[in-house]
């Protein structure tokens, strides 16, 4: 039962670290928490919009089944999630929860410029990852991530090398890093 307590806390911390609003229209890039992008749609409601782009069909139905199964409308496409087939400049946020640490560097650049095209002005792009583990737990991690992401600054030299302006980790809680980037005016 504990497990299940925890896997709540995490969730309720992804939600109050993203902050969506009623009216807010959110994205979520991949399917690294096909519940998220579920429990953002209730979080938005009706006069928000919920959007998921998914690499793959298999992606797009455990996107689907987590919004039916939550009973929210969760526009869902699948694309190359470097060219996220939505309008210039629509959503307020963009959530891209355990993805881009685990992508090769062209893959990783592509994600995050498709990200801020379809961000407004403003905007606010939310990476969610696992935290760096040390010792033991680092040897026997199962994630695979690029070796060059965290000694070159990862999320954060990562949004910063995009243009997202400024860029900040939010919080580092229960094993997630939270870092955020806005999308600055082109001016």
């Amino acid at each position: 039962m504990p497990i299940f307590k925890k896997l709540k806390g995490e969730s309720d911390l992804r939600m109050a670290m993203i902050g969506p609003r009623r009216d807010n229209r959110v994205l979520q890039i991949g399917a690294g928490d096909p519940d998220l992008i579920a429990r953002l749609a209730s979080a938005v409601g009706l006069n928000g919009q919920a959007s998921a782009l998914a690499p793959d069909e298999r992606a797009q139905e455990a996107l689907t089944r987590a919004a039916t199964s939550r009973g929210v409308l969760v526009d869902v496409k699948v694309a190359p999630l470097r060219e996220p087939p939505f309008a210039e400049g629509w959503f307020d946020i963009v959530v891209i929860p355990d993805l881009i640490g685990g992508m090769r560097p062209h893959e990783r650049v592509g994600t995050l410029q498709g990200a801020r095209q379809v961000l407004r002005v403003g905007g606010r792009c939310l990476v969610i990852e696992p935290a760096p583990r040390g010792g033991l737990g680092a040897l026997f991690s199962a994630r695979q991530l690029d070796p060059h992401y965290r000694t070159h600054g990862g999320a954060e030299a990562a949004l910063q090398a995009e243009g997202f302006q400024p860029v900040r980790t939010l919080a580092e809680q229960a094993g997630l890093t939270f870092t955020e980037g806005l999308k600055p005016d082109a001016a």
